[in-house]
């Protein structure tokens, strides 16, 4: 994108004239639209291909019902722009336009160093964003029930709400997946088998007005709800999507099931870590065992491979050192056991950080995100600098 596309919307002739003139400096004119009308009154525009990327609108005196507009677009088109005008600005107004996903909120009279600064702070967002390069992080069950879908949609939760970044999750248990009703009671209009159908028009806007979202910042990629569909999805799909998602996301997010076939070994081929998810019990451990000499004849490295226990009791028969020793490759991850939580976010589809944020298991989902987030050491220390950090 060389620059941005802007449509002005007020009722008011002299706000319509007023906001123009502010961004008639910074934006060439043949970047710009203007409408004069109410917000509500102007219907939906049929192909999002087509939506100005950046929506003035002007919102009158700042009246809670003067977003509901604004939030049915924003549910729409994902790569819409808001920056709303208004009168007066209530701590209510400025937290619900925030929910909302509008950018800025700026007040009449328009004053052009504001102005320029939102189009700067936009710009700027948009160049970091056309140069994501998203980290795939596959998560794959040793066994059945291991809790692999659980926590690949709350690890996404955490990344979305606590860490700010932008994730997408992809369920591809695809013939009984289930991994939006861990996080949301919505349907999905579009599934994963409905992208893959029209795989040969896939596009950003194809591809995220097919996810349901969650929350500003985490979309789903729902699996299909008729399990034939299944075979609708083929390795050279997930290439693609894969492909696309990285370069809108910054963390992509896919439940892998069980089932090891040409389509899920193209997810772990193209993953940046895969998450084995192993319990402390026999069965686990012997299946992850078998997991791991996959993995050995795939000539995954080592360091692809983060071994993840969940449900850890201490003080039982089997300890973490058994199953390193058994597996042959350290724990990464250790998520407590806290029945009672888990259960009653699974059982009402809420994210565990928010049903239960004191719970051990949310605790540990939340220092699993920081890791995932925080800037690489930085390795042109002075050996004072990192003999001190050892050493303390």
């Amino acid at each position: 994108m060389d620059d941005l596309h802007i449509t002005v919307i007020s009722p008011n002739r002299q706000h319509l004239d007023e906001m123009l003139k502010a961004i008639d400096d910074f934006v060439p004119a043949s970047m710009i639209a203007s409408i004069e009308a109410w917000l509500q009154d102007i219907g939906t525009p049929p192909d999002n291909k087509n939506v100005r990327e950046v929506l003035m609108i002007d919102c009158g005196h700042g009246n809670l019902t003067d977003l509901e507009p604004v939030e049915r677009l924003a549910q729409i088109y994902h790569e819409m722009v808001f920056i709303l005008f208004c009168d007066k600005q209530t701590p209510e107004f400025l937290l619900r336009a925030m929910r909302a996903g509008v950018s800025e909120v700026l007040s009449f009279p328009v004053n052009r160093g504001a102005i320029s600064e939102a189009l700067g702070r936009i710009r700027s967002k948009h160049a970091q964003e056309s140069a994501k390069n998203g980290k795939v992080l596959a998560f794959v069950s040793c066994k059945g029930g291991s809790g692999a879908t659980f926590l690949a949609c709350n690890l996404a939760y955490e990344l979305a709400t606590a860490e700010d970044a932008k994730v997408a999750l992809f369920d591809l248990n695809l013939q009984f997946g289930d991994a939006l009703l861990f996080l949301s009671n919505q349907g999905p209009k579009s599934t994963i088998a409905d992208v893959a159908q029209d795989i040969h028009r896939l596009d950003r806007h194809l591809f995220l007005s097919s996810m349901v979202n969650v929350t500003p910042n985490l979309s789903v990629l729902a699996a299909p709800e008729d399990p034939s569909r299944a075979h609708d999805v083929t390795p050279e799909d997930i290439d693609a999507l894969i492909k696309l998602a990285r370069t809108l996301f910054d963390f992509i997010i896919i439940d892998v099931g069980r089932n090891l076939n040409a389509l899920t070994l193209k997810v772990l081929d193209l993953s940046d870590t895969i998450y084995p998810i192993v319990q402390m019990t026999l069965p686990y451990i012997r299946d992850g065992k078998r997991l791991m000499d996959t993995f050995s004849h795939l000539d995954y490295p080592k360091n692809k491979i983060h071994l993840v226990v969940n449900r850890y009791n201490k003080g039982g028969d089997i300890q973490i050192h058994h199953i390193e020793q058994t597996l042959g490759i350290k724990v990464e991850h250790i998520i407590p056991n806290h029945f009672e939580a888990v259960a009653s976010s699974v059982n009402q589809g809420i994210p565990i950080a928010k049903l239960a944020h004191r719970s051990p298991v949310s605790k540990a989902l939340h220092e699993w995100g920081e890791l995932l987030t925080q800037p690489p050491e930085k390795e042109n220390q002075g050996w004072l600098t990192r003999t001190l950090r050892n050493m303390f």
